[in-house]
């Protein structure tokens, strides 16, 4: 009785192969899941011995991805010892690519968030990794678009057309909104080239200057010396040359003092070397050179330059500022008389003789 229950036939397929595929589908799924719970704890203790988090995260997302497939995979080669109808057999290879598709796709995101946040946003300042995460919606939305089309190809559509029109609309938007792409580009080229970042002190062209104090999607802000907020374009920062002065470790200095005509030969002689010996007494100083460089309309004109070990504008005006009063005690106990803008006038009288005046 039993026997003859056991091969009748259901569907082209007898009981015991029901029970057969049952049993074995039932098997093949403890099995997975036991292997699965055991080397998920085993990759974790040894994981553990490692200070990164980078395996941590690829146990957690493989073990996430890989045993939903495990599973479908038992059921499916369980199943392929039933004689299935053509339609159900196709089904199931449908459910089995369909699957196969979401996970991977799964798994690709999950990768590539996982490698942009732990190499890249960790170096940025908070501000910026907030307006990039902004961004992984549509990051996301890219990969499962190229996902779906792929699986589209895969299940025999014909998506020719559709990439066509896609294409056809794409260049239609990008377009029409050709300026928001372009400093949507340049968001992306100033966040991983860094030519300047929150806080750096810029100056862009010859009008607009200041601090930066956010940089957006499509624009940057600038906090003028002035008070004043000044609002640009990205596409305007990366065309434009800009001269960062945050990134400058010291300042280069010149300045010309000019003395009269009637300072002596051996005192202009000393001159350079009282200049050198003055900014050499400062610790943020360090001297380049001093010289007689030229004659002037109403004076004899000394260059020098020197450098300021610091990029804080503040710093520099008062070290300049100290050398500036040493350099006039000095001059004072030399007895070198500093010039000022004067003309000498000649006036002839009937005799011919001249006498010069001065004015």
């Amino acid at each position: 009785m039993l026997d003859s229950f056991l091969h009748e036939t259901f569907f082209n397929n007898t009981v015991l192969t029901y029970i057969v595929v049952a049993g074995a589908s039932v098997l093949g799924l403890v099995i997975v899941r036991i292997g699965a719970a055991v080397s998920k704890r085993a990759l974790h203790k040894l994981a553990a011995r490692t200070g990164s988090r980078l395996d941590d995260f690829l146990i957690n997302v493989l073990h996430r991805n890989i045993t939903p497939l495990l599973y479908y995979g038992v059921f499916y080669i369980a199943t392929r010892s039933l004689a299935l109808p053509a339609a159900i057999s196709r089904s199931l290879e449908v459910i089995g690519i369909i699957l196969l598709t979401f996970l991977s796709i799964r798994l690709i995101g999950a990768v590539i968030v996982h490698a942009f946040e732990a190499f890249w946003l960790k170096d940025l300042d908070p501000e910026k990794q907030r307006s990039f995460k902004g961004l992984m919606p549509a990051l996301k939305v890219v990969i499962w678009g190229i996902g779906i089309v792929f699986l589209l190809d895969n299940l025999g559509f014909e998506i020719s057309a559709v990439i066509a029109g896609l294409g056809i609309g794409g260049i239609a938007v990008a377009l029409a909104a050709q300026s928001v792409l372009g400093d949507l580009f340049s968001y992306f080229c100033i966040l991983m080239d860094r030519p300047f970042e929150t806080g750096d002190f810029i100056i862009l062209g010859p009008d607009h200057l200041g601090t930066v104090e956010h940089i957006g999607i499509k624009t940057t802000r600038i906090r003028s010396l002035g008070g004043e907020q000044i609002i640009l374009s990205n596409s305007d920062l990366t065309n434009s040359r800009i001269r960062n002065y945050k990134r400058m470790e010291r300042r280069r200095v010149v300045f010309t003092v000019r003395v009269t005509y009637q300072t002596p030969p051996e005192k202009l002689k000393a001159i350079p070397e009282a200049v050198r010996e003055i900014i050499g007494g400062f610790d943020l100083a360090v001297f380049d050179r001093s010289h007689f460089a030229s004659y002037g309309d109403f004076s004899l004109n000394f260059e020098t330059v020197y450098y300021v070990q610091s990029s804080d504008y503040n710093v520099y005006m008062d070290v300049h500022q100290a050398i500036n009063l040493a350099i006039y005690r000095k001059f004072q106990e030399m007895g070198v008389e500093f010039a000022y803008p004067t003309q000498t006038l000649y006036l002839e009288k009937a005799s011919s003789q001249a006498e010069p005046a001065l004015n």
